[in-house]
């Protein structure tokens, strides 16, 4: 028992951020419910990344009943580079990325084949529900591919890294890179092995990696260094994941942010239920982020004294028009 309060307070100490009072604390008070939806349809989040010009990858077709599934070679038409995903899918559950033909099949990016009818399969799969938050039917979402940065190929095993940032208040509270690797499977999903790489926050540069909670310096199948990377694009990604925490009215969210090689930034997706490997990622606690983003927020506007009132410059109003 005393070595469980020892934990606590060593816990609390470094200012971990726990799953208890992230949901009170934050997403209960800070995450309308109403807003909920939004985020977990991708469809609708794509919508509203068109209306606000935050790109997001193209959405070529949308697989909604089980009787569009015999029109689904003429729906796919003669694509070899798309992706499968549930629209309510989470964690990356139930995503196919296809890379090219081979006759009648297609070539997964791991480079295995899969025949159209197992690929019709996985469609069913999709609609029944089985990938989706609740197990609720779905619909399954044929959406553009990302094509890999030049900077992350060094770092990269067969998939696509993308940045996590955690929002407060629509401030930018913490960010990691997560890396696929031969172990996920070519995914970037901590769960299933891939690399979690905090990044800092002013610079944009990676400080600190870990693997299955084991910290690393190099990636486990190229040998690259994945501590010391600079993110491309790192200022246009913080200001998408703003925008994007603006515009769903949430106050605590995870933005999952892309960068195309060709395209640069592009909206994955957004979480109002973001985990808390982040920490880990970054070797520190969120809560003392959170707490400044607090103190900076919540500070009572400075009043005008007269001094500064003598020294502030004068606004000309502009001439009025006689009626």
């Amino acid at each position: 028992m005393f070595g469980l309060f020892k934990a606590t307070r060593r816990l609390r100490e470094l200012g971990i951020l726990g799953m208890n009072r992230r949901n009170a604390a934050y997403i209960l008070d800070h995450n309308p419910r109403s807003r909920f939806p939004l985020v977990d349809d991708k469809l609708r989040m794509a919508r509203l990344c068109q209306r606000m010009g935050v790109p997001t990858p193209q959405v070529y077709v949308e697989v909604s009943s089980y009787s569009m599934l015999r029109r689904l070679p003429h729906l796919l038409g003669e694509r070899s580079d798309f992706v499968v995903k549930p629209n309510r899918g989470s964690a990356g559950r139930g995503v196919l990325v296809i890379m090219g033909r081979d006759g009648k099949d297609y070539i997964r990016h791991n480079g295995t084949k899969i025949r159209p009818d197992a690929l019709r399969q996985h469609f069913s799969d999709i609609l029944s529900g089985m990938y989706s938050l609740g197990g609720q039917p779905d619909t399954a979402i044929v959406q553009q591919r990302v094509h890999l940065h030049p900077v992350f190929e060094s770092i990269t095993y067969k998939g696509i890294p993308d940045v996590r940032v955690i929002l407060y208040r629509n401030e930018p509270a913490m960010a990691m890179l997560r890396l696929p690797t031969q172990a996920s499977g070519g995914r970037a999903n901590l769960h299933q092995g891939g690399i979690g790489t905090g990044i800092d926050l002013d610079s944009g540069i990676t400080h600190h990696a870990v693997q299955r909670h084991r910290f690393i310096e190099h990636h486990p199948d190229t040998g690259s260094p994945v501590v010391g990377l600079r993110v491309p694009y790192w200022c246009e990604v913080l200001d998408m994941a703003r925008r994007v925490a603006r515009a769903v009215g949430l106050g605590y969210l995870g933005v999952d942010i892309v960068v195309d090689a060709e395209a640069g930034p592009m909206l994955l997706e957004a979480n109002a239920r973001p985990g808390l490997a982040i920490q880990i990622a970054n070797g520190r606690g969120l809560l003392p982020r959170l707490q400044a983003i607090d103190a900076l927020l919540d500070q009572p506007a400075r009043p005008m004294s007269l001094e500064r009132l003598r020294k502030a410059p004068r606004v000309q109003e502009p001439l009025r028009k006689s009626a």
